[in-house]
């Protein structure tokens, strides 16, 4: 029996299925997801992440993340405090926010894993191109929104499921270290579960009210 890595339920059922791993999909917060026995191990993953080149410098970067930056950025007072969570080799979003006023720590536990960080109160929290490799996205995004006050927003970037036809063609899912595949129904899970309102501004974006 599978457990869903989000909600907890055993109610899970064969998604899809290629030469290379199983995909099963929640029936309760329609998560799907990789079971543990085809995840890769530390040093696989990183060595997957180290072949990334994103850097401040990259216009195109930029351009790629402002999908979630320009619709939280204008719901987000002046000079609150942010956390980028997984900020990866190249942190970028951050430097993004701390440009437009909104100093930031950041978070990853390959590239930044002072943990130190995760104790404290933050007025965002962004995660950008993340949830898609979390082992345990339930636990991790719980702990996440813990240290938001009321009002305070969860910006995530994932792209989303959609159909069983599409996913079978995704080339999302050949990348080795996603695991985790969110739709709109399983955000909607997510932050009625976290006491939080959703929406989705833009292409796979969904910002996080709590309330």
């Amino acid at each position: 029996m599978q457990t869903c890595p989000l909600c907890g339920s055993q109610d899970t059922t064969d998604f899809h299925r290629d030469a290379r791993r199983e995909y099963r999909r929640c029936r309760c917060c329609s998560l799907v997801h990789v079971p543990p026995v085809w995840r890769l191990g530390p040093a696989d993953e990183r060595a997957v992440y180290d072949r990334h080149e994103n850097s401040p410098e990259d216009a195109g970067y930029r351009r790629f993340l402002s999908r979630l930056f320009e619709p939280l950025r204008e719901r987000l007072a002046p000079g609150t405090r942010g956390l980028d969570f997984g900020a990866g080799p190249g942190p970028t979003l951050s430097v993004m926010f701390e440009e437009a006023g909104h100093p930031m720590a950041i978070y990853d536990p390959f590239y930044a894993p002072d943990t130190s960080v995760l104790a404290r109160q933050y007025d965002f929290i962004t995660a950008t191109e993340v949830a898609e490799h979390l082992f345990d996205p339930g636990r991790e995004f719980a702990r996440l929104v813990a240290l938001l006050p009321p009002g305070g927003w969860l910006g995530v970037m994932t792209k989303r499921v959609t159909t069983p036809a599409a996913f079978a063609r995704w080339h999302y899912i050949l990348d080795p270290t996603h695991v985790a595949f969110f739709s709109e129904a399983s955000f909607a899970w997510l932050a009625d579960e976290l006491g939080m309102t959703v929406t989705f501004p833009a292409a796979d974006v969904a910002l996080l009210q709590k309330w």
